[in-house]
Order: C-alpha cells, then sequence, then structure tokens
C-alpha cells in the first residue's frame, strides 16, 4: 500500500503521530533502558553523551536536547540522563556541541568527541539504468517519495518501545554497513544500512517491539515498511516481495513483517535492512548482540 502524492498526507501524518504518542503509555514500565545499544562515536555511529546530573537532576524532566537542529533523545541510565546521538556518515571527526534547554532554565550545552572512520568501497553493476540515472519522470515521483521520507523520518514516539534487537533475519551479510557506493562507476550516497542475502520469500521478523509507520513502492527502495521502536529509533525495511503489516499496527519482536524480495534498485533478492536514529542512518551492528545473522537453515 502506498499514499505517495496523496493531497492527504500531510493530516494522515499529524494524525498518526498523536496514534503514537497515546500507544507508547502502553509500554512497559522500565523500557527506557536502552543497555542493548553500544557507543560508537564515530560517523555512522552512536555517541551516549552523559548529561551533567547537578544541572539536570533525575528529579526534574528530561531536557530537551538538539544538535545541528535536530531531536535528539534522552535517556533515563541509573541517576543520571544520557542524549542518545545517531552520529550521520557525513560527519567529520572532532568535537561537536550539543544545545541542552529545560524549562526555566538558560540554554546550555555539551561537547562530545567524533572519532574518524573509514569505510571501505563497493562497486555495482546495475541493468536497469534508469535506476542509476532516473529519466525526469523518475524524478518527479523519486522528489515525491523525499519528502514523504523526511517525514516518516521525524516520527518519534514519547517512549523507548524496544526492549532488546535481533537480526530480522538468517542468511548472508552481503554488503555491511557505511560502504563508500559505486553504480555503474558512479559515486552515490555511502550504504546506509546492512545486506542481507537470502532466497525470494524468506519471512522478514521484527527484530524488536514497535509501531508501523509507513509502507509503500519507493523507486529505489522497492517494497518497504518504517518502524518507530520509540524516541526516534526506527527500522527500516526494503525490496521486499510481500509486506504483512499496515500503518498503525502494533509489532512484536520476532512477528512476520513480510518477505525477502528483489524490487526497487537491486542485483538480486536480498533484505536491506538500516536503523535510524533522530533521522540519521547508524550501524545496525550497534544494537545487535552479534555481528553476523543467524546462519541459514533453507
Amino acid at each position: 500500500m502506498s499514499k505517495h502524492g496523496n493531497a492527504n498526507a500531510s493530516l494522515w501524518l499529524r494524525a498518526f503521530r498523536a496514534i503514537l504518542v497515546v500507544a507508547t503509555f502502553l509500554t512497559a514500565v522500565g523500557a527506557h533502558s536502552a543497555s542493548f545499544i553500544e557507543s560508537s562515536p564515530v560517523p555512522g555511529g552512536i555517541a551516549l553523551v552523559e548529561l551533567d546530573a547537578t544541572k539536570y537532576p533525575v528529579s526534574k524532566p528530561a531536557p530537551d536536547v538538539t544538535w545541528n537542529g535536530k531531536f535528539i533523545a534522552t535517556l533515563l541510565q541509573a541517576d543520571s540522563y544520557f542524549a542518545l546521538v545517531g552520529i550521520p556518515l557525513s560527519t567529520k571527526a572532532g568535537e561537536h556541541t550539543l544545545s541542552i534547554g529545560q524549562k526555566n532554565s538558560p540554554t546550555s550545552s555539551v561537547n562530545f568527541i567524533v572519532n574518524a572512520k573509514t569505510y571501505e568501497e563497493q562497486h555495482l553493476v546495475i541493468k536497469n539504468k534508469r535506476k542509476v540515472n532516473p529519466a525526469p519522470l523518475d524524478m518527479e515521483r523519486i522528489n515525491r517519495e523525499n519528502k514523504r521520507l523526511k517525514e516518516v523520518k521525524s516520527y518519534r514516539a514519547d517512549r523507548l518501545i524496544a526492549q532488546q534487537f535481533d537480526w530480522p533475519l538468517k542468511g548472508i551479510m552481503s554488503s555491511p554497513f557505511g560502504l563508500k557506493r559505486f553504480y555503474n562507476g558512479q559515486a552515490r550516497r555511502p550504504h546506509g544500512g546492512i545486506d542481507i542475502a537470502a532466497p525470494e520469500g524468506t519471512p522478514i521478523l521484527a527484530p524488536a517491539d514497535g509501531l508501523v509507520v509507513d509502507t509503500g513502492d519507493y523507486f529505489f527502495n522497492g517494497n518497504s515498511v518504517f518502524i518507530e521502536h520509540g524516541l526516534g529509533l526506527q527500522t527500516f525495511y526494503a525490496h521486499m516481495s510481500r509486506i504483512d503489516v499496515k500503518e498503525g499496527d502494533r509489532v512484536t519482536r520476532g512477528q512476520i513483517l513480510g518477505a525477502v524480495g528483489a524490487t526497487g534498485r537491486v542485483t538480486g533478492p536480498h533484505l536491506h535492512w538500516s536503523v535510524g536514529l533522530n533521522a540519521t542512518w547508524v550501524n545496525p551492528l550497534l544494537l545487535l548482540p552479534t555481528d553476523l545473522p543467524p546462519p541459514a537453515d533453507y
């Protein structure tokens, strides 16, 4: 199902955002724990930045944290608040500054360091040349989809729903996160997720509890699903052969979302799986217990 180009999309988005906020009140006590998230302050990584407990005591509401104009999730861990920062792949190494605001208090700041990281290159050959150099009509569709994607990625439930993450699929990791990609010799955006190769029709499972915030057929991504796991932590599933969930569904860890396919811009059947944090793609391995998916048993 797709709502691309729908004039009522903005109204639907606002209504669904309200649903998200209400639904999160059903979350179990203790769901704020983010012990499953690994801190790795590099481009494409996650920084867990502790806030000064003397300035921001846990006895008061969590402060508002922003970075480069984007909302940053804040978690209560033990006796301190922590900012959960998704770091874009384009970020330069060095010192960066979070802005912190709290009711009836002046805005302050806290610095954190982003360490350098180099990613490898990957060169792919795409037979459908329009998936590399889209026609003008394709660009009209892509621009509509990009506008919608920006809104989808802005969803944020007020509580962390997920309590742990699993791999969504058994198979072989065919492309890791962060690769500098070249299609038919042309440089494109770095790989913002992990590719898992598996036969077409293989079930894709929800890696954690969450809420489905979008499904649709996208030009590059094919049949896709977006899930909000709370506080702007999202997962994205692309190139699916079928979709078994719909917008507004509450999903539980291990639930079938759909199946592996070869829709969109692909070289063969696989799942492209991304993890987003503050509207930024980050390395999914930072949420997983192992660095490789479970071996295939098919």
